[in-house]
């Protein structure tokens, strides 16, 4: 594998603005990035936080189309079949796909997926950074605030299962940025934060090099030194990890902890999935604030970038990009939905959402023929 710094996209290339669907948020792509959607039959779930958005990107007309719906400051994504999670504002929302209603969609265009608002769980404001399903469809999701690893239990706001051993009590004062979370074989096992402080933000004081990657098999600190590390991912029977503050993608040794770079890219590196031999990663702008002073990535960013860039994991080699131009400005998860070309996510409120009801087999039953069934 190439270790050292990636070559640059592809142009972007016209059709050079692509509103989204509805809202003054502008993107450019390269010309790569349509027919690589349409070869792996994906679309791909990104959270901002930032602009208060869930974006679906999905193939469309050969380019990819940036389908935008609200919600308030979303961070996790998690993807299973028939299931999408999201880890948003004091709560975690849960959307069924109801295939049936595919057809019912006012479009010209045919879904082949339709995300509809099914629960949520209150969580209280407890800042949500990574969030997966594990086996047994368990949610697990990292808590900032409380510095822990947490799941749902019962009517709680939240269980914690693991905290670092360093943090000596369950306080909201977001002790060490913990933030990343990869699951192994359906259970949670990589976790990162920002730095080892026991005292509330006090992992802002070496927020440049203090981060840690932790292993929950081994019950060890796999590295140490890192600069903003996120989103470990277990993929291809390797570990991969982003250094954010030095807007890059990375290797990890399970034996030493050693680092072994694959991309290094313009933009603060957050959000990680794959797809074949495709890194999917996202990428968000330095902004002047203290949180993201002194880190690498501030000081030799020639440009700001937001958006998403594709890296072929084979050879380290950027092969597609979409920038955001206007709107978006930090992106936090980025989840692909392998099979689904062209999904449809659901608001609350929607009419379609509101005449959708799940309802138990003996109640079915007794439900004419022509009536719509979930």
């Amino acid at each position: 594998m190439d270790s050292h710094a990636a070559p640059a996209a592809p142009a972007v290339t016209a059709p050079a603005e692509i509103p989204a669907e509805g809202e003054e948020l502008l993107s450019v792509q390269t010309e790569s990035l349509g027919p690589l959607f349409a070869e792996l039959g994906m679309s791909l779930a990104v959270s901002t936080y930032q602009a208060g958005k869930l974006i679906m990107l999905r193939h469309q007309d050969g380019v990819v189309a940036t389908h935008f719906r609200n919600c308030t400051k979303p961070m996790g994504l998690a993807a299973v079949p028939g299931m999408l999670v999201v880890g948003a504002l004091g709560e975690i929302q849960f959307y069924s796909d109801v295939k049936d209603n595919c057809g019912r969609i006012e479009s010209d265009r045919a879904h082949d997926a339709c995300f509809v608002p099914r629960m949520s769980h209150s969580t209280g404001d407890i800042d949500i950074h990574d969030l997966a399903v594990g086996k047994d469809n368990v949610p697990w999701f990292i808590n900032t605030r409380f510095s822990a690893l947490c799941t749902i239990g019962g009517s709680t706001s939240f269980r914690p299962v693991w905290r670092p051993d360093f943090i000596t009590a369950y306080a909201p004062e977001d002790r060490c940025h913990l933030n990343g979370l990869g699951l192994y074989e359906g259970m949670p096992r990589f976790v990162t934060a920002l730095g080892e402080s026991d005292t509330a933000g006090g992992w802002r004081a070496r927020k440049a090099d203090g981060g840690l990657l932790f292993d929950l098999a081994t019950r060890r600190v796999l590295c140490r030194g890192l600069s903003m590390p996120h989103s470990p991912r277990w993929y291809d029977n390797r570990l991969w990890v982003c250094e954010s503050g030095k807007g890059t993608l990375s290797l990890v040794d399970l034996e030493t902890g050693a680092l072994q770079l694959v991309a290094e890219l313009p933009g603060f590196t957050r959000g990680l999935d794959f797809c074949g031999p495709y890194a999917f990663i996202g990428l968000s702008q330095i902004r002047e604030s203290a949180t993201f002073s002194g880190i690498p990535i501030a000081e030799r960013a020639a440009e700001r970038n937001c958006g998403i860039w594709v890296v072929d994991i084979r050879n380290g080699r950027v092969v597609a990009q979409l920038k955001f131009t206007q709107g978006v400005q930090e992106i936090f998860a980025v989840q692909v939905l392998p099979g689904i070309r062209y999904p449809e996510v659901l608001g609350k409120y929607d009419k379609l959402a509101l005449d959708t009801y799940f309802l138990p087999s003996e109640v079915l039953r007794q439900v004419p023929a022509a009536a719509p069934k979930n």
